[in-house]
Parts: structure tokens; C-alpha cells; sequence
């Protein structure tokens, strides 16, 4: 009698239960009641229309996948709306690989197709996955099925390689397309400004604004990128302008751009001044400084940004250690590095990665001790990777340590046998030796692999423009010019007592010829180029692919004082900041 007063019940029950989900204000704790009471009623879980709408609730409160995927699982015949929500709930997820899975079981089953939603959704999921061959393989599916026409497939196509990384596909892609919407080109200006390619995604921007599409907080976050990546301070000191006067910059994603971008543009109390007239703040935004502090050389300011953090009572990522650890490295301060990767540990249950353990070959390296450096790296529970065995050659070229070095060099050309960087340090450490005979076969062995070495080059941006140097270029319009200010700087220099450490010149040449290929680096360059054209007294930014030389490093020290300049300089290593003859990092280069 119960049974059957339940079961003349249900369809009422239905009815309400759906209506009260179609129209509940997002609460996981209304969504179980809610839940709970069709179960208690009799309403049979494979119901296709209540669970088309528990999927979708619990989908739309971002609550664990385990929900939607218990009720999901009792159901024969879902709808394609409730196959679109399974796919999109793991494509939004921590854990985005379980949404190709739910695609391909959809393909197999013969009573439902996918539609114009199913894609953008799967293509967002292989995105976070970063799988382009996955992707590649749905970009023809949808071709096939004749969705590449479909806007919103096209613009998670160009997300999808752009966020793989094969930007070119994306730009490729974006430009066939006849209709373009700003998501368009957010997606394939943010794919190149985060892979390296700041000068495309600084033309797009240009392209976008001439075709009257109004940027938004999106298109700022990646015109920021570019410019950090650039090194360009007044383009991005302009874009923050702009930002406070259509209102942008108090989105925190933008503050957070902002922080990044003048701290990779070496104005570091920018960085802060942004940071500190912040309304509202996360570890995002701490972090940020913290790593802008430490590479910048402001260790110890940095590690009191931390305690603040601390004291805050917010909980640091494991990003926020690595620019703690990085502090410590830059600054020597060895006992102190492992204490912070112990509390790391043990205090936050943070489990060290690969990054923690290279910041501490780092900080063992640059203090001297190579060998407590090769010891700990054999002692890592984890498989050394190319970058910690580089950092250990690099320690071994700056103290002169040949023999780990040859150590370092060999686990190198078993993981990444072509990198160029490696073969050069190795060749430097052998010319510092003067190991001649050495110094020729990596080099024929480099022709025979066909690795080549990439050529050094220095950047200043002037009038909103970025100029490029290379070692002895004379592309310049004021080559003349340029060259004549070197002599200057050199005769300037000398004066100051500057004796070029012909040391740094790894190549079996006579002295006078080492002192004139020292006098052409790229960075003195840049700087002679930058004397020329800017006021007295007005700082100088460079960017460096390498790594800094030693000569260029006193010689930068002394031209500081002697023009009374502020120079900052990044290098691929670091920052260093370079007044009245001396520089932010104490030597520990």
C-alpha cells in the first residue's frame, strides 16, 4: 500500500524536485536536501530528467566529480546535454583527463551524437592537459563532423594549441577565421606572450586595436606578459595608465600582472607600491613579490615579505618556497636555504619538486660548495633532471671545479644531447684550463651533432620601442655613433683603474684581440646606445639572453659610476642592479 502511495507520488515528486533545482540559489548543502529527498521519496535514480539537472547543479557548484559521476553512472541512455555537462564538470576540474574518457564512451555508444557545445568543452579539457596530439585528433573530427566552422569550436581550437604551445597553429587558425570575437584574440595573443613570443603578441594587440575590438582585463594580462618578457617598462608603465582609467586595475588577476611586470623590469619598488595599494590580496600576489624581491637581489627583503606572509596566517604555495629558496641562493645564505625547505616539509606538508631541489644545488653551488652540491643531488629521492645537472656545471665553471664539471657534462648528454648551453659551458670550463685540444673537439663535436651556439643579444626599449643588440652589431642606424661612445666608455674605464679580464674570452686568440672582443659584448653595446640617447642621470634597463661575463659585470659596475647611472640588467640568470660602482648581488653571480 506504501509502494503503490510512493509510486502515484513520484511524478508530483519529480515535478518539484526539478523545479526546486531549475530554480535554487547555488548551496551545496540545499543541492544534497534536495538530492537526498527524491532519493527518500522514490524517485528511481536513473531518472534521466532528474539526473540531467543533479549533473548539472552539481557541475555548476564546482563540487567534486564524484557526485555527478555516481549519479551519471546509473543512467542507460544519457542526453546529450548530460554528456556535454560530464565533459565540461572535468574540464573544469583539477583533473581534466577523465573528460576524454566520458567522450570517447559517448562515441562508442550509437544513439547520441556530439553538437556544437560537446567540443568547446572536450578542446578546454586537452588544453589543461596540454596533449596536442589528443587535440590535433579532435581539431579533425570536428572538420569531419563539420563543426571547424562553429565559432566557439574555432576560438578553443587557437586556446587549445595556443595553451600546448604550438602557437603557429593557433595564428594560423585565427587568421583563416571569418569571424574573430575578443576571445579570439585573447587566446592567440596569450599564446604567444607566454611562449616566448612577445613581439607577435605585441603586433596582434596593435592589429586588434586598428580592426576597433576594445580590449579587457584578459587582453591587459597578456600585453603585461609581453611586455615583462620584453623588458619593456614604459610601454607597460602606459598600459598601467591605462588600466586605472578604464578601471581594470583593480581586478586582482591585473595587480598580479602588474606586481610581474615591474618586478621583471627590474623597478622592483613599483612592484611593491602596486602591491601595497592592493584592495584585496592572495598568496598569488605575495608570492609574486616575493620572487620579484629575491630575483631582483633583495634576498633578505624578500624573506621579511615572507615572515609578513606568515603572519598574515595565509599558506604559502609551493611557488612562494621556491622564491624563499631563491633568496637564500642569491644571497649565500646556505643554513638558512634548508631550514625554509624543512618547514617547507614538514611545517606545511608541502612536498618538495624538482624546483626545490634546484634551488638547493643552487645555493650549495654558489657557495662554493660543488661537491656537498654533487653529494645531495645523488642523496634526491627523486631522478635529477637536465636543469640540476646544468645547474651543477655552471657552479663547476664559476669555481672552477673541472672534474665534476666533466660529471655534470656526461648526465647532460644523456638527457638533452643538443643543447647548445651546455656545450658552451663545458668548452669555457676546458679554456679556462687552458685545455685547447679540449676546447676543439666539443666544438667539432657540436658541428657533427649539428647543435649551435645561440648568439648573445641585449635589449633596451626607447620611446616605446625595443632595440636589439648583438657582439659587435653594426645593423644600427647610429652604429657611428655607438661605436664612438665604446671608446669613450673603454678610455673612461681605464682611467677608473678597469683592466679587461681577458679570462672571460674562451678562445686561443692573442691578448689585444680578447680585450677588443670584450669591449663588443652585446650588453656594452646596449649601454653605449642607451648614453647616446637618453638625459643625464636617467636609469638604464638592458636584457640579457645569457648569463652576464665577469668583464662586463666590472666594467658595468665602474660605468655606473663613472656616468652616474643607475643601470639594471637581467640576465638569464638574474637581476642586477649596478649603482655608484656597485651591484645588488654582491658578486654572487
Amino acid at each position: 500500500m506504501q509502494s503503490n502511495k510512493l509510486s502515484n507520488l513520484q511524478p508530483e515528486i519529480l515535478r518539484k524536485c526539478v523545479a526546486l533545482l531549475q530554480s535554487f540559489s547555488s548551496s551545496a548543502p540545499k543541492l544534497k536536501q534536495i538530492h537526498g529527498f527524491s532519493i527518500r521519496n522514490g524517485v528511481p535514480l536513473n531518472n534521466p530528467e532528474l539526473a540531467k539537472h543533479l549533473i548539472f547543479s552539481y557541475v555548476s557548484l564546482s563540487l567534486p566529480m564524484s557526485h555527478s559521476h555516481r549519479v551519471f553512472s546509473q543512467l542507460q541512455h544519457p542526453s546529450i546535454f548530460t554528456w556535454n555537462t560530464m565533459i565540461r564538470g572535468y574540464a573544469e576540474s583539477q583533473n581534466p583527463t577523465p573528460a576524454v574518457k566520458i567522450y570517447k564512451q559517448m562515441h562508442v555508444s550509437s544513439y547520441v551524437y556530439p553538437d556544437s557545445h560537446t567540443y568547446p568543452f572536450l578542446l578546454k579539457a586537452i588544453a589543461k592537459m596540454m596533449d596536442v596530439k589528443e587535440g590535433e585528433m579532435i581539431h579533425s573530427v570536428t572538420v569531419r563532423n563539420g563543426f571547424d566552422s562553429c565559432v566557439f569550436v574555432q576560438n578553443t581550437l587557437v586556446h587549445m594549441y595556443a595553451a600546448c604551445g604550438v602557437v603557429e597553429s593557433a595564428h594560423k587558425l585565427f587568421v583563416l577565421m571569418s569571424e574573430r570575437n575578443l576571445v579570439t584574440w585573447n587566446s592567440v595573443i596569450n599564446g604567444f606572450a607566454t611562449n616566448g613570443r612577445p613581439n607577435e603578441a605585441l603586433s596582434l594587440i596593435r592589429e586588434m586595436g586598428v580592426e576597433g575590438v576594445e580590449p579587457d582585463g584578459y587582453t591587459m594580462v597578456s600585453l603585461l606578459t609581453a611586455c615583462a618578457e620584453l623588458g619593456a617598462l614604459y610601454l607597460g608603465r602606459r598600459v598601467h595608465v591605462y588600466m586605472v582609467k578604464v578601471g581594470l586595475h583593480s581586478n586582482l588577476h591585473a595587480g598580479n600582472s602588474l606586481i610581474d611586470l615591474y618586478a621583471k623590469c627590474g623597478s622592483i619598488w613599483e612592484a611593491h607600491a602596486v602591491f601595497d595599494e592592493m584592495e584585496r590580496r592572495n598568496v598569488v600576489s605575495w608570492t609574486s613579490l616575493i620572487v620579484g624581491l629575491a630575483v631582483n637581489g633583495f634576498g633578505e627583503d624578500a624573506l621579511e615579505l615572507f615572515g609578513k606572509l606568515e603572519r598574515e596566517r595565509l599558506i604559502p604555495s609551493e611557488i612562494t618556497f621556491v622564491g624563499v629558496l631563491y633568496a637564500c641562493s642569491h644571497c649565500g645564505m646556505v643554513e638558512e636555504g634548508f631550514e625554509y625547505f624543512r618547514r617547507m616539509k614538514e611545517e606545511y606538508g608541502i612536498p618538495p619538486k624538482i624546483e626545490h631541489y634546484g634551488c638547493l644545488v643552487d645555493l650549495l653551488g654558489r657557495a662554493g660548495q660543488v661537491h656537498k652540491a654533487h653529494a645531495f643531488i645523488q642523496s634526491m629521492p627523486v631522478e635529477p633532471n637536465a636543469v640540476i645537472w646544468r645547474t651543477l656545471l655552471g657552479a663547476c665553471m664559476i669555481h672552477k671545479n673541472l672534474a665534476l664539471g666533466e660529471v655534470a657534462r656526461a648526465e647532460l648528454f644523456r638527457l638533452e644531447p643538443k643543447h647548445c648551453g651546455d656545450y658552451v659551458m663545458i668548452s669555457n670550463l676546458y679554456a679556462s684550463e687552458g685545455r685547447w685540444s679540449d676546447v676543439h673537439k666539443v666544438r667539432t663535436t657540436m658541428l657533427s651533432k649539428g647543435v649551435r651556439k645561440a648568439p648573445g643579444h641585449s635589449l633596451v626599449e626607447l620611446r616605446n620601442r625595443v632595440h636589439e643588440f648583438f657582439m659587435g652589431d653594426k645593423s644600427h642606424p647610429q652604429t657611428e655613433e655607438i661605436y664612438e661612445k665604446l671608446e669613450e666608455m673603454m678610455m673612461k674605464l681605464r682611467l677608473e683603474g678597469y683592466s679587461p679580464r681577458t679570462s672571460n674570452v674562451h678562445a686561443d686568440i692573442e691578448e689585444e684581440e680578447k680585450e677588443k672582443n670584450l669591449s663588443y659584448h652585446s650588453e656594452k653595446v646596449a649601454i653605449a646606445f642607451a648614453l647616446i640617447n637618453t638625459s643625464p642621470g636617467t636609469p638604464i634597463r638592458v636584457v640579457k639572453n645569457l648569463r652576464v661575463c665577469g668583464d662586463c659585470h666590472l666594467a658595468i659596475k665602474l660605468i655606473s659610476k663613472v656616468y652616474g647611472r643607475e643601470i639594471i640588467v637581467r640576465d638569464r640568470s638574474r637581476f642586477h642592479h649596478f649603482r655608484d660602482g656597485l651591484c645588488s648581488c654582491k658578486d654572487y653571480w
